[in-house]
């Protein structure tokens, strides 16, 4: 099911105050042209993310992105691609807490802090969890399974990586459609 016109806009809305929370400005066209990402599912305020993308070329690429409080991007990876050995990320938290998963040894199942949709729980698989706070940040290295949860403020989170292809991303959740409704300029 497609979220709507008016609940993508109350989500870019939503996201536009957590902008201000961290204090990063965006120009009127910015605030206009937010990614609103709801992965083809249709549940945004669960499985979805807001982005902002500053640049995106052949070598390095920048965005500003919003998780709402529990929204999970879903689990993922950057595999290689035209020679490239896939996307490496670094994720700064500017407001809230990001919950990040990635491969590793399971945290104990009481200290998990993200709350997978019980329809949904055979579509994570990796459950290292770093809870990174203002300030923190963390690097994922390409083709490593992982996926982010905002906490339970939401957050505001820097990225900062090599060449972004999210239309080549591998989702452990066949139903995802990551560009679904998407509509974004590269730089």
């Amino acid at each position: 099911m497609a979220v709507s016109q008016e609940k993508r806009e109350e989500i870019r809305q939503k996201a536009l105050e957590y902008y201000e929370k961290a204090h990063i400005y965006l120009t009127e066209e910015e605030k206009k042209n937010l990614e609103i990402a709801d992965m083809g599912l249709g549940r945004i305020e669960e499985f979805g993310i807001q982005i902002h993308i500053y640049i995106n070329t052949k070598r390095y690429a920048a965005k500003e992105m919003v998780l709402l409080p529990g929204q999970i991007c879903p689990e993922q990876c950057h595999p290689p691609f035209e020679g490239d050995v896939g996307k490496e990320e670094t994720f700064r938290v500017r407001y809230g807490t990001l919950y990040v998963y990635t491969e590793g040894k399971r945290t104990p199942e009481a200290e998990i802090r993200a709350r997978i949709p019980a329809d949904k729980q055979d579509c994570f698989r990796v459950f290292h969890q770093l809870i990174l706070k203002k300030g923190e940040q963390f690097t994922v290295k390409p083709n490593v399974t992982h996926w982010i949860c905002g906490g339970e403020e939401g957050c505001v989170v820097s990225e900062f990586s090599t060449y972004n292809r999210d239309d080549l991303d591998i989702y452990t959740d066949p139903e995802i459609n990551r560009m679904d409704g998407v509509t974004h300029k590269e730089s």
